[in-house]
């Protein structure tokens, strides 16, 4: 008998952006599977019988590895479960969505995706801005601040991310923010361009600050924080629109 996996979007941190969508599999999980940031009153929509698993990745903290993460997930769907893999944010973004998939889809597993609110909307909207504007902002972009190694990764469009004219959102790049601001302002990114910093979006630590793209790798170095950190710059990170 085999089961069926739910990968489950869990957005940014506050339960009351979780779809309804999601709630419902949450609560029919025989099991679920979750990161770190998906934790806390999140968890509390899933049955009280249900296998409660942690497999979440944090930077610089013992974590497990996805090919065991894939495991898991193979071993409770092949037993017949229905699991909700459930990642933080998007799962489609930045979350090692794919590898998982391909296990899956090797074991013969059936599953589903459902979508979520990605940092970027949550921190948007909490600073009062939209993400996209006309005539100024027409185009959007995400990016990771860093590899698997954990450094600013060497294959990024410069040109891109040098578009004044683009909101550039970058994930996980407190530790190589400065990197790439050297980068972009050698590319022609003015260094007045406006940034929003923020941190544990949706969170009761949530933090937002607003800055220069140029001022910002010094506040990053200060910067004391265990929570979640993402960065937008461009024409939209600019408060009171």
């Amino acid at each position: 008998m085999t089961g069926f996996v739910s990968f489950v979007s869990s957005g940014p941190g506050d339960p009351e952006l979780l779809t309804v969508k999601a709630v419902k599999r949450l609560e029919q999980a025989d099991a679920v599977l979750f990161d770190d940031l998906s934790s806390g009153p999140i968890l509390n929509h899933a049955r009280q019988d249900a296998d409660l698993v942690g497999v979440g990745k944090r930077a610089g903290r013992p974590s497990p590895k996805q090919n065991h993460v894939s495991q898991l997930l193979v071993e409770y769907a092949s037993s017949g479960a229905h699991v909700v893999r459930l990642k933080s944010g998007d799962s489609g973004i930045f979350g090692r969505l794919e590898e998982e998939l391909t296990a899956l889809r090797e074991a013969g597993i059936d599953y589903e995706i459902i979508p979520g609110v990605t940092a970027a909307s949550a921190a948007a909207a909490t600073a009062g801005i939209p993400l996209t504007r006309r005539l100024t902002a027409r185009r959007l972009q995400y990016v990771t601040g860093h590899d698997v190694s954990g450094a600013l990764p060497e294959s990024l469009n410069w040109a891109a991310l040098a578009d004044a004219e683009a909101t550039t959102v970058v994930y996980m790049g407190k530790r190589t923010f400065a990197a790439l601001a050297q980068e972009l302002l050698f590319r022609g990114l003015p260094a007045d361009t406006p940034a929003l910093l923020a941190t544990g979006v949706s969170t009761p630590d949530q933090s937002l600050s607003h800055h220069m793209v140029a001022d910002l790798p010094g506040h990053l170095d200060s910067l004391e924080t265990t929570a979640p950190v993402l960065i937008l710059y461009g024409a939209l990170a600019e408060p009171d629109l």
